[in-house]
């Protein structure tokens, strides 16, 4: 019993920890950029940030969710030459909405939770191309290119 109490202490602090470390996060690395951005750093800790993009020359930026969750819709945005986007994900969720005929490369690592590429590839060579490198730490990064995917996020 002794030894089942110690645990729980462990596993209180640790999520103790994990919570003001998220906290001070959320103070110290803000959301910025708007919808005509060509450049964006959307951060949720502990709640949620989304952006739906217009913008004309869309060059990348970092999603970063923790305890929280980001949506970009870059649907109605025109993408930049050598665009990437930098998505870490602990403990939570990301989705990228992007239109159809965008080519998605990815270079995501998964660690108990997952990544879901939902983009077919155009047969295009010369299309636009994103690339996502991320991590997702017990959470998930997932990109979408049909208009009703991840409607809910």
């Amino acid at each position: 019993m002794r030894a089942l109490r110690l645990l729980g202490l462990l596993l209180l602090g640790a999520f103790a920890g994990l919570a003001g470390a998220a906290a001070l996060a959320k103070k110290a690395v803000p959301s910025r950029g708007d919808a005509e951005s060509d450049e964006v750093a959307l951060t949720a800790v502990f709640d949620g940030a989304s952006l739906k993009s217009r913008a004309q020359a869309f060059r990348g930026g970092t999603l970063f969710a923790w305890f929280g969750g980001v949506a970009l819709d870059l649907r109605e945005a025109t993408l930049a030459p050598n665009a990437r986007i930098t998505a870490i994900s602990l403990l939570g969720g990301i989705a990228v909405r992007v239109p159809l005929g965008w080519r998605v490369e990815s270079r995501v690592t998964a660690i108990g939770g997952g990544y879901a590429k939902n983009v077919p590839d155009p047969d295009d060579p010369d299309a636009p191309t994103l690339t996502i490198d991320g991590f997702a730490l017990l959470g998930g990064i997932a990109v979408g290119g049909k208009p009703d995917d991840f409607e809910s996020a």
